[in-house]
């Protein structure tokens, strides 16, 4: 049985935690949360029996194997190193930190400590993006040549603060966009030229951005991330023989899968095989454990290099649509 605590008790962390008891093998143990008011709610919700009312308290649990760092990716690189530097693995939400030096610190941490550390790209590991990619293998789109994807939505007035706030890495970029870049990356790789442009508020985050990923052979990509209006937040990948489009909340188990050829029938609605159970989140935490019981330091799916290159590419967005943080 892999034990689990969990850093931080926000909304992300109650999904996890309710997708965790789906995993045969893994046992939500320990919480922690800078209030104990906080860390005592979630862990009556979820029947955690040991409650940190501090991180510091909780990373020194000996009854914890692995930590899943839930706090906004703004912390993530200090509570990362917390948990590596008191030899606790760890599972971090992305985006995984700021910019590229905090996640090749963090690696560097993991490696030289020996203990495991994974992104939290949960998209990573759902049956939708397996299928698809199942589909391009086989040769079912031909050659892909262009994708376009969606990701937004009108933040209310009332939003968290995290949002938009440049001390917490505020902007559509790391918080939304990030799914848009990941999913160029999973299905077409490294781009060879990068183009961006934001609407920036007042203290220079971003409240919508368009990305263009251009690539040596001809294959071109269009992205869109927004908090003012309600976007489709659908992905189409369009190849020579046919495309794909995965509808609403694309990133997610939920999506569907509708496939084009220009011949009857007009649209083919391909299955995935994936059993809607939860959040989707169990999948990634199954994985970890499957890391954890074979001894691994590194994940081979969701690999330190993935996350280095999803990171030094959301930088270069970062820099040519002018989003700069503190700790640039």
């Amino acid at each position: 049985m892999i034990r689990w605590g969990i850093l931080g008790c926000g909304r992300i962390a109650r999904k996890f935690a309710s997708d965790l008891k789906l995993v045969e093998n893994a046992q939500l143990v320990a919480c922690g949360a800078r209030s104990a008011t906080s860390a005592e709610a979630f862990a009556k919700e979820f029947n955690v029996k040991n409650i940190h009312n501090s991180y510091e308290s909780l990373v020194k649990d000996d009854k914890v194997d692995v930590i899943y760092v839930a706090t906004p990716h703004s912390h993530h690189h200090e509570h990362t190193l917390l948990c590596i530097n008191n030899n606790k693995a760890v599972l971090c939400e992305k985006a995984f930190a700021i910019n590229h030096k905090q996640v090749k610190e963090m690696i560097d941490a993991a490696r030289d400590k020996k203990v495991f550390l994974m992104e939290a790209v949960w998209t990573k590991f759902l049956q939708p993006y397996k299928r698809v990619q199942q589909m391009i293998n086989d040769g079912m789109l031909g050659e892909v040549k262009s994708m376009l994807l969606n990701f937004g939505f009108k933040a209310p007035s009332d939003a968290p603060s995290r949002l938009l706030d440049p001390a917490l890495g505020g902007g559509t970029i790391l918080d939304i966009g990030i799914y848009n870049v990941f999913t160029a990356l999973y299905f077409l790789g490294k781009p060879d030229e990068i183009t961006a442009t934001a609407t920036l508020t007042e203290k220079n985050t971003d409240e919508e951005c368009a990305v263009t990923f251009k690539y040596n052979d001809g294959k071109l990509v269009q992205m869109f991330s927004t908090f003012l209006t309600d976007t489709a937040t659908e992905a189409e990948i369009n190849g020579t023989k046919g495309r794909v489009r995965l509808t609403y909340r694309y990133y997610t188990p939920f999506t569907t899968i509708e496939f084009y050829t220009g011949k009857p029938p007009e649209k083919q609605i391909i299955e995935a095989d994936d059993e809607k159970k939860g959040w989707g989140y169990e999948h990634e935490a199954r994985h970890v454990c499957e890391c954890l019981e074979k001894g691994l330091t590194e994940s081979p799916v969701m690999t330190h290099a993935d996350s280095l290159l999803l990171i030094e590419t959301l930088d270069a967005i970062r820099k040519k649509a002018g989003i700069i943080y503190s700790v640039d």
